[in-house]
This record gives structure tokens, C-alpha cells and sequence, in this order.
């Protein structure tokens, strides 16, 4: 049976079903046969984006490869050898071209708007008037010591008409500094004030512009959903708009995978096997030659739509999941620890694709599991123990623990490299950009604190066995650990930068200690590393 390295997965919209449908070793070998042609033509390297290849089998028996890229193809929709776009933005094609004008005029006024030259000038003549004032602080300070000394020995050297005389001369000595500074004051103000409002008016200017610019956008967005219609192997034809009616992300439906299967479906072709891989110059966690999952935010929550309809095959094709199971490794009354699958989430997503959970799974498996309730997370690409309450009061004193940091974690990872030390402990404040999620940056300004221990366990040939005691419990926390405290990526986290050949996340949550709230003892679970 050919290897299997990663699954497009989706629940039939009708049934419920999972389907899945593979990315095997032959797909990504023919993928690899394309990157080999496209490497022998420049136009190609013009732009970096997604090129996939779908493997069908035509009503005769016959297999054969078709082909699509994401978006345009150096500015055309249609190329020769290619699979076309999904119909319906031609409907909307003049609307669009007027729409991402106007954007593109806003976008270049925003720019003039911040590159304003009375924001350079406005910060070189405030830094200057803030010298000056601190020179003339600086020299008012000391002639007031210098007076308060005066006064003393004033005091204690003359007296009547003549000691009056001498302190009036002091007191209007300080009266003429307060006056030098305010008139600094002044004339700082009047020079600034009216940069300061220019520069007012551009910014409340830019919020405006800024506001229309969505307005467009979601405007534009919901004319191509409505307009985009996909369908699958039903038969079924729906609007992106009448899929998610909430909305979707712009860009949705232009991705290679909906290209795909949409285009498969139309022409009675069954799929087989898909791939996506990136071409070009590198964007963001991007690079050239690599494979990628389906994107979570455009073609994630379609593809249970997209793959209904396509009849199992015992050998190949669309299959359903067999080999990801979760396993309860202890349970009692009031709480349930699960050693979780690399792949599954921990609880269920925003979309109607992402439902499938070791939460929503347990919620179906057991009599009360409606009153289950997480107390942590796992990322979705991490293995190892989860724990589940049964009940309010036990996920509240869990998640005390949690929050206490009072509970005792161990994971075990490998490192896609050597690192320099055997052991320490790494801190660095973690920021989750919000136009970058879910990646997590070092930031020593509006990052949070958090703190891993590390004990090297073994050297495996290039790689490294690690053990991580994680003091805090920040997103993706030893996953930027690993790859920037100590300079070596997880093997297999292509989204901080792994470029090795792994077929998963090599992280396990392996042990677990914590207090039982209802048992009042220490509980420690372990859950043997699958790597």
C-alpha cells in the first residue's frame, strides 16, 4: 500500500461522515516531477504561491494527473494546461477591477497620509524644544540651589531694610527664570500646534480610509461568494456565500484544492490523491519545494462539501479514519486523561470542518459527555496527555492548578539539529502578532514571560532527543523555545522554519503529575513518546 503522509479531511455536510482524502508518496513524487518543470521556467519564478496536483480516475479505469495554481498566474485567471478557475468571477470581473482600483488608490493615499513631511518635522523640532528645555531646566535647577544658599547666608549676615532688599532681588531673580520657561513653552507651542493638527487631521483621515478600505473589501468579498459556485460529487452546486454564510476570507475559492476537486466533480473524474506545494519566492513560513496541509481559513471549512459524494475505495481514494484514535489512559468519576493523536485537535473548531476533537469525540462516546469540559490544550500537531473534567467543580479546581502553574508537565521532542548545551532553562516574553496567528514571535515589549527548562536525553545521527518541563504555558511555548532559545527547530514544525522530511510534529506530551481535587493525592500519568 503506498505511503501516506498527510490527509484532506472534511465531514460530509449530509451524513456526518469524515472523509479523507490522501496525499501518498506517488502524488508527492508526480508533484515533484512538476517542481522539476517549473524550475526550467523562469516565468514561474516570477512570484511565490501554491501549485497542486490532484491524481483522478477517469469512468473508463484510467488514471490521470490534472493540475492548478492559486490565484492568477502572472496576472492571467486562464492558462493552457491548467485547470481554469471556478466559475464566477468573470460575472463580477468589472465590479472587481473597479473595487481593487479604488483600493488601490486608498492604499497609495494612506501611504502619502503617513509618509506625511510635517511628521518628520513635527519629531525634529519637538526633540529640539525638549533640549532646550531640559538645558534650561538643567541651569534653573542649579541657580536655584545657588539663591537657596544665598538666602541662607543673607540670613545670617544682614538684617532690616538691606536683608529685604537682597532677598526681593533673589525672588525676582526666580520669578525671570519661570518667566524664560513659560515663554519657551509658548513659543514651542506655537510652532508645534499647528504640525500637531496637520498631523491630527491625517491620522483621523487615515482611520476613515482605513474603515472605507473594509467596507470595499467586504463588499467585494461578498459579491465573489455569492458568485463562486462549487460543487461536489453529488452533484450539489452551492455559493461560497450559501456555504459559510458567515463569511469567509478573501480569496476563498481561488486556492488550488477547491480548483481541484471542483473541477473534478464537474467532469466526472474521482479523485485519488492530492498535493499542494509552495513554488517561488518564499512568503511568511512559505518555502519553495515544500508541501502544506490545506489552509485553515479558505479551504479547511470547505473540503467536507468538496469530497461528498466520492464512494470509498478499500485501496485508495477517500477513506475514512481509522488508524487516529484517541486513547483514555485514565479515568474515574470526575475526570477523564487522554493520550492524544498528532493531527487531532483538542476541542472543536470555528468551522463546521473542524468539529472533529477528542472533545467532540468523547461528548459522543460517553453517556455524560455532554457535561465534559477541557481543562487545557494541545496543539493540534502535538501528541500526549489531555485532560477532561467531568463536572464544573473538578474543571475549576484543574484549572486553578493550571493557572497556579501548580502542575507538573514533561514533553519529550526531537530537535531537527545539535544543540550547544545539555541542559538550562530558556525565557523569552512571547507575542502573538493578531495579523500573523497562530505564530508567536519574541518580543521584549509586549511579549509575556515564559520560561522552559531543557535536558538533552539523546543524540539520534543529526537530530536531538529533548525533554522540555515548561515553567509557564504560552502558545506554541517550546515550539519557539526550541527554535529560537536554543537555535534548533522541532523536527517537523514547518511553521517555525523545519525543512526536514517528517511526516508529523515530533512533540509529546509525555507525563503529567497534579492534584486531584476529589481523590486529595498527587496523580501522575505518563504516556509512552510514539517517536
Amino acid at each position: 500500500m503506498c505511503q501516506i503522509n498527510y490527509y484532506y479531511e472534511g465531514r460530509c455536510p449530509q451524513t456526518g461522515e469524515l472523509l479523507r482524502l490522501p496525499r501518498t508518496a506517488l502524488i508527492e513524487a508526480i508533484a515533484r516531477g512538476l517542481m522539476n518543470y517549473l524550475a526550467r521556467d523562469e516565468r514561474y519564478a516570477r512570484e511565490g504561491k501554491m501549485y497542486g496536483v490532484l491524481l483522478v480516475e477517469l469512468p473508463s479505469g484510467e488514471q490521470k494527473v490534472i493540475q492548478a495554481f492559486s490565484g492568477l498566474l502572472n496576472g492571467q485567471s486562464v492558462v493552457e494546461g491548467w485547470v481554469p478557475p471556478i466559475p464566477g468571477r468573470e460575472a463580477i470581473a468589472l465590479s472587481e477591477a473597479e473595487t481593487l482600483a479604488k483600493l488601490e488608490t486608498i492604499k497609495q493615499e494612506i501611504i502619502n497620509l503617513q509618509e506625511l513631511p510635517e511628521r518628520q518635522q513635527y519629531e525634529i523640532l519637538s526633540a529640539e524644544f525638549t533640549q532646550q528645555l531640559q538645558v534650561m531646566s538643567d541651569r534653573h535647577r542649579e541657580c536655584r540651589y545657588q539663591r537657596q544658599a544665598q538666602r541662607q547666608i543673607l540670613g545670617e549676615t544682614l538684617t532690616g531694610e538691606v536683608l529685604t532688599t537682597a532677598l526681593a532681588e533673589l525672588d525676582a531673580a526666580s520669578r525671570k527664570d519661570g518667566i524664560e520657561r513659560r515663554q519657551l513653552k509658548r513659543q514651542r507651542d506655537e510652532v508645534l500646534q499647528p504640525l500637531q493638527q496637520l498631523i491630527t487631521a491625517a491620522d483621523t483621515k487615515i482611520r476613515e480610509l482605513k474603515q472605507q478600505r473594509k467596507t470595499l473589501s467586504r463588499q467585494l468579498q461578498a459579491q465573489m461568494h455569492a458568485a463562486y459556485s462549487l460543487m461536489n460529487f453529488f452533484g450539489q452546486s452551492l455559493t461560497l456565500q450559501q456555504l459559510m454564510p458567515d463569511g469567509l476570507p478573501t480569496g476563498t475559492g481561488d486556492c488550488c484544492a477547491p480548483k481541484l476537486l471542483h473541477y473534478a466533480a464537474t467532469h466526472h473524474l474521482k479523485p485519488l490523491a492530492m498535493a499542494e506545494f509552495w513554488w517561488g519566492k518564499s512568503s511568511g513560513d512559505k518555502v519553495q519545494g515544500e508541501f502544506y496541509e490545506a489552509c485553515a481559513e479558505r479551504c479547511q471549512p470547505l473540503m467536507g462539501f468538496l469530497l461528498s459524494g466520492i464512494k470509498p475505495n478499500s485501496s485508495r481514494g477517500v477513506v475514512s479514519p481509522s488508524a487516529t484514535r484517541e486513547e483514555i489512559i485514565y479515568q474515574d468519576e470526575w475526570l477523564i486523561a487522554v493520550n492524544k493523536p498528532a493531527g487531532l485537535l483538542s476541542v472543536p473548531g470555528r468551522y463546521r470542518d473542524t468539529q472533529d476533537s477528542v472533545l467532540s469525540r468523547l461528548r459522543n462516546l460517553l453517556a455524560d459527555g455532554m457535561n465534559l469540559l477541557p481543562v487545557h490544550r494541545l496543539d493540534q500537531e502535538t501528541s500526549g496527555i489531555l485532560l477532561i473534567a467531568r463536572d464544573r467543580n473538578t474543571h475549576y479546581h484543574l484549572s486553578q492548578q493550571f493557572q497556579q502553574r501548580q502542575v507538573h508537565k514533561v514533553y519529550e521532542a526531537i530537535l531537527a539539529g545539535a544543540v550547544t548545551q545539555n541542559h538550562g532553562v530558556i525565557e523569552l516574553p512571547l507575542w502573538g502578532n493578531p495579523q500573523n496567528r497562530p505564530y508567536q514571535q519574541v518580543d521584549w515589549q509586549h511579549g509575556k514571560p515564559s520560561v522552559t527548562k531543557f535536558q538533552v536525553i539523546a543524540k539520534e545521527g543529526e537530530y536531538t532527543r529533548v525533554e522540555f518541563i515548561p515553567l509557564t504555558g504560552r502558545t506554541h511555548q517550546l515550539r519557539v523555545h526550541a527554535a529560537v532559545g536554543l537555535g534548533v527547530v522541532i523536527l517537523g514544525d514547518r511553521l517555525y522554519g523545519c525543512n526536514a522530511n517528517a511526516n508529523r510534529l515530533h512533540l509529546h506530551a509525555r507525563e503529567i503529575s497534579f492534584y486531584h481535587p476529589q481523590l486529595a493525592k498527587t496523580l501522575h500519568l505518563q504516556a509512552t513518546t510514539p517517536f
